[in-house]
């Protein structure tokens, strides 16, 4: 991290100090056994500390995950203090199912939700639209507004989502989603500051101003992160293997690694302007907590003490 030296000579961090004008979210994605459900729910409570401004809870390919999702929502909204965004997609379902879910979310005091034209489904090669369902993410992201007046995100992809064939067309697409209602963009994750600094200068010179906050994924399985990435489009650095090569039977270490890099991109994307981060937390909460302390976040038992 960057350094500056105070009257003793002694070197202090850039974000040695609490800081005040950072916000940070988090996602998750819904427990499928009681020992997951055991794990997510101490992730929820360790991260609420933090004071995130959001969670995200996931939502599978086909309306797989979709009573789980809203559970794992429903039971955010009642036992923390956190405001709960709800994952929903087009895939698998037509518009009057979508819309069921939408108003139930409403009903339940729901007021977030993360639109996505979602993954195609277990089996399928390539993504096809319901016949009586919403086409895509601009579509579902108006639907949701003749519903009620939730706080929207979407998806935005700095390296190009994988069924794109330019990035103009890609930034097409996140336009139409910006003028159907969004609020905000997510962007999938990435490990290059450069990468989000050079997509945000071609978001604005399309008339997308609303913000673009980058998602953050802690690397802990170099090997899992290489299926992750070929799925989503998003590229990994020959430095970033290169920092993980020689570690598989040292998941401590790995652990260390990955919070240092994530601390690091954060640091950068700091210095040019950043001040939303969205994580991608798989669940766990410590690497992402430690991440958020080098970046200056300090948990509401810090503050207490201090």
């Amino acid at each position: 991290m960057a350094h500056f030296n105070d009257p003793y000579g002694r070197a202090k961090s850039l974000f040695a100090e609490p800081v005040k004008d950072v916000n940070v979210s988090f996602e998750f994605f819904p427990p499928k056994t009681e020992k997951m459900e055991e794990t997510l729910w101490s992730s929820i409570k360790t991260l609420e500390e933090l004071n995130p401004s959001f969670v995200s809870v996931t939502y599978g390919a086909g309306g797989g995950t979709r009573e789980r999702t809203h559970n794992t929502v429903k039971r955010i909204l009642d036992e923390t203090s956190m405001k709960p965004a709800a994952h929903l997609t087009c895939v698998s379902a037509t518009k009057a199912e979508v819309n069921a879910v939408i108003q139930d979310y409403w009903d339940a005091g729901v007021r977030s939700i993360v639109a996505l034209r979602g993954d195609p489904p277990e089996g399928a090669s390539h993504y096809q639209p319901h016949p009586d369902g919403y086409a895509n993410a601009a579509e579902l992201v108006s639907g949701i507004r003749s519903i009620g007046d939730f706080d929207i995100s979407v998806a935005a992809y700095p390296e190009i989502h994988p069924d794109s064939p330019s990035l103009a067309a890609d930034l097409d697409n996140l336009k139409r989603k910006i003028d159907a209602g969004a609020t905000r963009a997510i962007t999938q994750f990435f490990f290059e500051a450069d990468s989000y600094f050079r997509f945000l200068d071609h978001c604005q010179s399309y008339g997308i101003n609303v913000p673009i906050v980058p998602g953050i994924l802690p690397v802990t399985n170099f090997a899992s992160l290489k299926g992750f990435a070929g799925a989503c489009g998003s590229s990994i650095p020959q430095w970033l293997g290169d920092m993980f090569e020689g570690l598989d039977d040292r998941p401590q270490t790995r652990t260390l690694v990955a919070a240092s890099i994530a601390a690091e991109m954060c640091r950068r994307l700091y210095i040019g302007g950043v001040r939303d981060f969205h994580f991608y937390t798989l669940n766990r909460a410590e690497l992402t907590y430690a991440i958020c302390h080098m970046l200056g976040i300090r948990g509401t038992a810090a503050e207490s003490a201090l």
